[in-house]
């Protein structure tokens, strides 16, 4: 009985960090309910991300309080404070207002994104490879957004911009995480939950100032939900950590296409989108870019520690 539970324990640790990524995934690809909920009973999602990221960012300080003195002396993290924050609003607030799965889509358009901003901002030239998964994931936003009429297939709504919005400044967060890897962890993860507060907090008072978000006014037992939303992305960035730091890069990016999966599964089954043959074919296009670009080359397999 030893002998065999001691040659099964490797094989479940080594689904530990999998499981946790899938999790992690799970929590994005549905949070779209919550904040729809949430919306309907009177707090904007603008102001539900100032709780979430609150949340996180109050359990943070009470677990690394030193997480602030390393954050003040690296002030370029305030860009990514600025990049992350402007994710999660384009983010949240796409899902919650527009067809869940067109705005899960043209925000992984997140790979195509990297390849541009990586050589602008890191000098990586794009291979040829590279470029033709951009042109891949290109040809898959223009048949998503083709409306079948006359005209460029350009975004057409807030739900479209946002989402675009938010695919890009996801992929600019990751470039700053490589640019800024002299910070501590603990403090680029700081600047990350400070950045979804104060970012949604100003974007929920520019949004009332114009007439476009709502003041909370939502009963209690709203915030009582907001609070378990809250726990419950603590929680998948937890889970995110632990996965991420135990498995390969690509590996890590390709078991978080899951996302698209549950968000896609989730909102056509409780009806929060609309299908259509243009749209999976476009999503065919954009997740199989995605997937290339997360593929292992056969340098990144030679990097690999052997076992």
């Amino acid at each position: 009985m030893v002998d065999r539970l001691a040659g099964t324990a490797p094989a479940t640790a080594a689904w530990a960090p999998v499981l946790a990524l899938v999790f992690n995934a799970f929590v994005w690809g549905v949070s779209w309910w919550p904040f729809r909920h949430l919306h309907a009973m009177g707090l904007h999602p603008l102001w539900a991300t100032a709780g979430v990221y609150l949340f996180s960012l109050a359990c943070l300080l009470l677990v690394r309080p030193a997480a602030l003195r390393h954050a003040v002396r690296h002030p370029s993290l305030c860009w990514l404070a600025i990049a992350a924050g402007l994710t999660n609003i384009g983010f949240n607030w796409a899902v919650t207002v527009g067809d869940v799965v067109r705005v899960v889509l043209l925000f992984y358009l997140m790979p195509a994104w990297a390849v541009l901003l990586a050589w602008v901002l890191l000098g990586e030239r794009p291979t040829a490879v590279a470029l033709l998964r951009l042109l891949l994931a290109l040809l898959g936003v223009a048949v998503v957004l083709d409306s079948g009429q006359a005209g460029l297939p350009l975004p057409r709504s807030l739900p479209d911009w946002l989402a675009l919005m938010g695919g890009f400044t996801f992929a600019l967060t990751n470039i700053l995480l490589r640019r800024l890897q002299a910070a501590p962890a603990e403090s680029r993860v700081l600047a990350m939950f400070g950045g979804g507060t104060l970012m949604a907090v100003a974007a929920a008072w520019l949004g009332m100032q114009l007439g476009v978000a709502e003041a909370p006014v939502a009963p209690p037992a709203a915030f009582a939900y907001a609070l378990g939303l809250a726990v419950a992305f603590l929680l998948g960035n937890v889970a995110l950590q632990f996965g991420a730091a135990r498995l390969a890069a690509h590996t890590t990016a390709l078991v978080m296409l899951s996302e698209v999966v549950f968000a896609s599964a989730s909102s056509v089954w409780l009806g929060a989108a609309e299908t259509s043959l243009r749209t999976w074919v476009g999503a065919a296009l954009i997740v199989l870019a995605a997937a290339w670009s997360a593929w292992p080359t056969r340098r990144a397999l030679r990097e690999l520690p052997s076992t």
